[in-house]
């Protein structure tokens, strides 16, 4: 990691110091729009690319921002559901990464803005990324013609949304790529205790109390909040990328062996030396740069085969 990234780190982690009081219900000098409002300018910090235009618009009335790149060359559409442990984070902070894979891609990308937690604790995240995927459905937008990606809650929901998506009904993508996925919320993987230090933007401490204030009365183990829990069986091909220095490591490689077990075609990344979703910084790391490469390579071949299969 060099010096301007390690900057950005700090910057990110500093970013929600002071989230733990308000959740704790403690006296806060600043409160919980401020804390949200400071995270989207630390992540806004990593600029769009040149090539690419943002406007808002709704999906079945979740509010989304829509991504276009001026060089569109295809149909097909991504679906990016963003991270911020349920918490924190909205898509205006996320045109870095929006706007890579949309030039990267040549595809139109969608990003919803769902509710967060504490004022809106499980499942109301997951039912209004559903409702969004259901709105790309409702203008016509083919299924196989869609891909999804997402980081941390959003590499979770990557899973999840395709599980409630399939519950209900509903086609699924043609397949997603899930970056660093919190994707066990019980935290039970031996890298939450041998990784804690090495990971310089969580703990263990710290997660366990997001995970808390998401889940309202739910329980860790529910298979929409914790997708290494859910019946995985008939989804799509799907990515799994994750740092090795990060203390979700073993939980996302436990969901990587989970999706193999039920016969979903699946792809492990393991990056060396990587942190939670360093993707955001692929202006200044190369890794970040390739690992987003690796990505689209990964979609572009499940879209083709989902378009020869139709």
């Amino acid at each position: 990691m060099n010096e301007q990234v390690a900057r950005g780190v700090k910057d990110w982690a500093r970013s929600l110091e002071n989230l733990g009081p308000i959740l704790k219900g403690e006296n806060s000098d600043i409160s919980m729009t401020e804390i949200r409002s400071a995270y989207t300018a630390m992540l806004a910090k990593q600029p769009a690319p040149d090539g690419v235009r943002f406007e808002t618009c709704e999906l079945a009335g979740v509010p989304a921002t829509l991504i276009t790149p001026d060089n569109l060359t295809t149909d097909a559409v991504l679906f990016y559901i963003h991270g911020g442990a349920y918490i924190v984070g909205e898509p205006a902070g996320y045109h870095g990464i929006g706007g890579n894979y949309a030039k990267l891609l040549g595809a139109t990308v969608y990003m919803p803005d769902y509710r967060l937690a504490p004022e809106h604790v499980f499942p109301v995240p997951i039912d209004d990324t559903l409702s969004a995927y259901k709105g790309l459905l409702d203008q016509g937008i083919p299924a196989h013609r869609i891909v999804f990606a997402g980081e941390s809650a959003g590499g979770a929901m990557v899973v999840s949304i395709m599980v409630a998506a399939r519950n209900a009904g509903l086609p699924l993508p043609a397949g997603g790529t899930a970056i660093s996925p919190w994707a066990n919320l019980e935290h039970t993987g031996i890298s939450m205790t041998n990784r804690e230090g090495l990971d310089p933007l969580n703990t263990k401490a710290g997660l366990d109390m997001l995970a808390r204030a998401f889940l309202g009365q739910a329980l860790p183990n529910h298979p929409l909040a914790s997708p290494v829990f859910a019946d995985v069986t008939g989804l799509p091909p799907i990515q799994v990328q994750i740092g090795e220095n990060e203390l979700m490591l073993s939980d996302a490689m436990r969901l990587a062996t989970h999706l193999g077990d039920n016969r979903v075609r699946v792809d492990l990344e393991v990056w060396p030396g990587m942190f939670h979703a360093w993707h955001f910084y692929a202006t200044m790391l190369p890794e970040g740069r390739q690992a987003l490469e690796s990505s689209v390579r990964f979609l572009k071949t499940q879209l083709a085969a989902a378009q020869s299969a139709s």
